[in-house]
C-alpha cells in the first residue's frame, strides 16, 4: 500500500514520524508533502532524516516555505522543493491520504 500524508501543522511530528516507521515496518511506501504550517518542520533534523530511509518520499511547498520564512537551506537533497503539483501527485498515487 502507499500511504500519503499532508502535513499542514506543525503540531505533531511524533505522530508523523510514528506513523511513518509504522507504516514502513508493514512494508507500505510512504510519500509526505509539507504546506502552510507543516514546512516548519523542515527546520527539525530528526524529521527531515526520514527523507533518507527506503520507501519514504518527501516534499513541501516552496510557496508555504517562502509565506512562512522557513529557511530551506541545507535540507537533504532527496527532499523535493515543490509545489501544489506535488501534493496533487502524492494524492493521485496514494492508496490512502491521512492529514496532520
Amino acid at each position: 500500500m502507499k500511504l500519503g500524508i499532508l502535513i499542514t501543522t506543525d503540531k505533531h511530528p511524533d505522530a508523523v514520524i510514528g506513523i511513518t516507521k509504522s507504516a514502513l515496518s508493514k512494508g507500505h511506501t510512504v510519500t509526505l508533502f509539507h504546506m502552510d504550517g507543516g514546512t516548519k518542520l523542515l527546520g527539525h533534523p530528526s524529521f527531515t532524516a526520514l527523507c533518507s530511509t527506503q520507501g519514504v518520499k518527501m516534499s513541501f511547498c516552496d510557496h508555504s516555505a517562502k509565506g512562512l520564512n522557513v529557511s530551506t537551506e541545507g535540507l537533504p537533497s532527496d527532499i523535493v522543493c515543490g509545489s501544489q503539483f506535488d501534493n496533487a501527485n502524492m494524492n493521485h498515487d496514494s492508496d490512502r491520504v491521512i492529514t496532520l
